[in-house]
């Protein structure tokens, strides 16, 4: 981030080990500082960080915030730079920087915001240690904090208002399944009943068609036997009526019989 000639560069590395160092370059002299650092764990030394520029009452503010280093962080940081002279830097080695830098006496103010209250100012090394001034800059950045604060409450009502929803939707689910899976079941015995009884149906229908069927083959022996009784009632008649016609001789011998008695009279 540029701020007049200085470039700053905040955090960084990964969430293991982050740069610990903040560091500046002046822009017209090519000089690189590091002007402060900090913990491996702190949150001004993880990956991801935002980092912007904003000036109040013609005062400019560095402003980082977010991040990440195991751990996601909503804290807001506000860096107040501090013009120093760069004419007689001092080179030394930096990690951060991996070259050969020049140290100068230009340091800045690192305020942290959290969410309860407005931290102390932090500085290593050459930087003053000192507490934030009542002023009037400083007023209105905590009066922004304040408003930013009172919006993440309210973000966090209505995420707490969601969640609330969302567990009694979520109860509703889990009754409407229990209802669904009381009513599955009884329609589950109903229709075993119901198979039960078609079942014990079929079986009396089959009882009752294997009866059937040996009536039938009852009926069909009956109807041979009565067939063979016809046959031979039958034989016996044409029988009968063969004998009585050998027997009675005809018309022709009842009228020749007839005549002879007439002449015998």
């Amino acid at each position: 981030m540029m701020i007049d000639e200085n470039w700053y560069i905040v955090g960084g590395g990964d969430n293991a080990s982050g740069s610990t160092d903040t560091i500046v370059m002046n822009a017209s002299k090519f000089v690189w500082s590091v002007v402060t650092t900090v913990s491996v764990r702190d949150r001004l030394a993880c990956e991801g960080l935002t980092l912007c520029s904003t000036t109040v009452d013609g005062e400019k503010f560095l402003i980082a915030f977010g991040g990440y280093n195991g751990k996601y962080n909503n804290e807001i940081f506000v860096m107040k730079p501090k013009p120093r002279n760069f004419v007689q830097p001092r080179l030394f080695q930096s990690p951060a920087a991996a070259a050969a830098a020049a140290s100068v006496k230009a340091a800045y103010a690192v305020i942290t915001a959290t969410d309860e209250k407005t931290k102390d100012i932090v500085a290593t090394d050459d930087l003053d240690v000192k507490r934030a001034e009542p002023g009037s800059s400083s007023k209105q950045m905590v009066a922004e904090i304040d408003a930013l604060n009172g919006e993440k409450g309210e973000l966090e009502s209505r995420l707490a208002e969601v969640r609330t929803e969302n567990s009694k939707l979520k109860d509703k689910l889990d009754m409407v399944k229990l209802s669904y899976n009381e009513l599955t079941k009884k329609e589950l015995r109903s229709v075993e009943n119901q198979l039960a009884a078609e079942g014990s149906r079929c079986q009396k229908l089959e009882s009752q068609i294997a009866a059937a069927h040996k009536r039938l083959e009852s009926a069909s022996s009956l109807e041979n036997e009565l067939e063979a009784l016809q046959q031979q009632i039958s034989q016996a008649e044409q029988t009968m009526t063969t004998s009585q016609r050998r027997k009675s001789g005809g018309v022709w011998k009842w009228v020749g019989g007839s005549a002879e008695v007439s002449d015998n009279e």
